[in-house]
């Protein structure tokens, strides 16, 4: 007992005057009146730090660990309680899981850039008449495929059927003239007509032959084609026809309508090749150069790429977005790629690699787009390993031609699944859903 728990004096001296069966009660009641006041602090129940520092070398356990696989330094998104995916053989065939061992690829490096398909505006017409006319027949609908010269529509024109009666009139005249003229010249040679008679006979036929060229070149100013089978008789309906292959885009004709020489009634648009059009920012103008490579990529076909060429960049740039319009030119095989559709254009840079010195080339993983997942929000891989599958978050880069760049997370060598990842991702989430229970 320390000295801080020793009885006060005075107490003592009356303990001493009392018996000894007294003492003993007495010494009793101080002793319990001392541990009721407390001798000192009562001892503090050890904290979790004091836990932690009487364990020797666990600080240093600490510093020293490092993340495994599943485990993620702070502040990183990750799986590090999840646990290997066993599977058997037979479920991993059912489910058509295949791992590869993945390399790095040289890649070309490229801009990647958004952008929308446009009909060529070198190889797209809009049909209309030359005159004033009323539409009496549409003979093709939208959408429909169209040959050079094909009639889309029958139209009917006061303005034609003058010059068509014109027309028939000259060569009315040129004909009697033509016969004036022979006859002329056959007695001429006979000596029976006079010259100046000869000259009067051929001066008419020419007047008759250029009457003739003129009402001709008329009609055909209109659009029409003068034909012999219309002889006798002034028509003032007339074809209107496509100057070239292509597709109906567009269909402005109505039965009984008038059509004016300044409205378009159908839009024809050879579609066998596109324009792509982007926009380039100010930066990236250094990057790229007409001429180069492009792939393009759209949507409704994953993982099928069409290649073009850049063909243009404008001279100007853009006042309000700051961009400069640019187009990728690309074939366009069985019309598969529609006019309006977004798409993505990966141009070739002319720029030089920093890893390797060779322009516009490096390397890097690449996996299908398929083979990665999102596991609570985090891109994720399956790396097959130790006899399992272990999910495995990984840093993303550009999506190149079906397949998408692996920064960081995965290494060469390893094995990582391309086929079945989201069978994997289905069995993974339903065993951590039964754990939880």
């Amino acid at each position: 007992m320390t000295s801080d728990c020793l009885p006060n004096p005075r107490i003592g001296k009356t303990l001493m005057k009392t018996s000894n069966t007294e003492l003993a009660i007495a010494l009793t009641l101080v002793l319990a009146t001392l541990s009721l006041a407390g001798c000192g602090k009562p001892e503090s129940p050890p904290t979790a730090a004091t836990q932690a520092a009487s364990k020797p070398g666990a600080a240093a356990d600490k510093g020293n660990e490092k993340p495994g696989h599943g485990e993620h330094k702070e502040g990183e998104a990750g799986h590090g309680d999840a646990e290997p995916l066993k599977l058997s053989t037979e479920a991993i065939e059912a489910a058509g899981i295949k791992a590869e061992e993945i390399a790095e690829s040289e890649i070309v490096d490229q801009l990647i850039v958004t952008a929308t398909i446009r009909p060529n505006q070198d190889r797209i017409t809009h049909v209309s008449p030359r005159v004033s006319s009323r539409i009496v027949k549409v003979q093709v609908n939208l959408g429909d495929q169209v040959k050079a010269g094909q009639t889309l529509a029958v139209l009917d024109s006061l303005e034609v059927g003058e010059a068509h009666s014109a027309y028939l009139q000259a060569r009315t005249q040129h004909a009697v003239a033509k016969a004036d003229f022979e006859r002329a010249e056959m007695l001429h040679g006979d000596q029976i007509i006079a010259q100046k008679d000869h000259l009067r006979a051929h001066a008419e036929f020419e007047k008759a032959k250029a009457t003739v060229a003129a009402t001709g070149d008329k009609l055909r100013m209109l659009g029409v084609n003068a034909s012999p089978a219309d002889e006798g008789r002034a028509v003032s309906t007339f074809p209107l026809s496509t100057p070239f292959s292509g597709t109906v885009i567009e269909k402005h004709a109505i039965l009984g309508e008038l059509a004016q020489p300044d409205k378009s009634i159908f839009t024809v648009a050879d579609l066998s090749r596109l324009w792509i059009e982007a926009n380039l920012f100010e930066k990236d103008l250094g990057r790229v150069k007409t001429g180069a490579d492009a792939v393009v990529t759209v949507d409704a076909y994953p993982g099928e790429v069409f290649k073009g060429k850049l063909t243009y960049i404008a001279a100007v740039v853009d006042k309000e977005s700051r961009t400069v319009q640019a187009r990728v030119e690309v074939a366009n095989p069985g019309g598969r790629l529609k006019p309006e559709m977004f798409a993505t254009a990966a141009i070739r840079t002319s720029g030089t690699s920093s890893t390797n010195g060779v322009a516009g080339k490096n390397k890097a993983l690449l996996l299908p787009q398929e083979a990665v997942v999102l596991m609570q929000g985090q891109p994720t891989v399956f790396v097959a390993e130790d006899g399992g599958f272990e999910p495995r978050p990984v840093e993303l880069g550009d999506k190149l031609r079906g397949k998408v760049v692996i920064k960081s997370g995965i290494k060469p060598g390893e094995k990582v699944v391309v086929a079945g990842t989201y069978a994997l991702k289905a069995r993974l989430l339903k065993s951590q859903i039964g754990d939880s229970h």
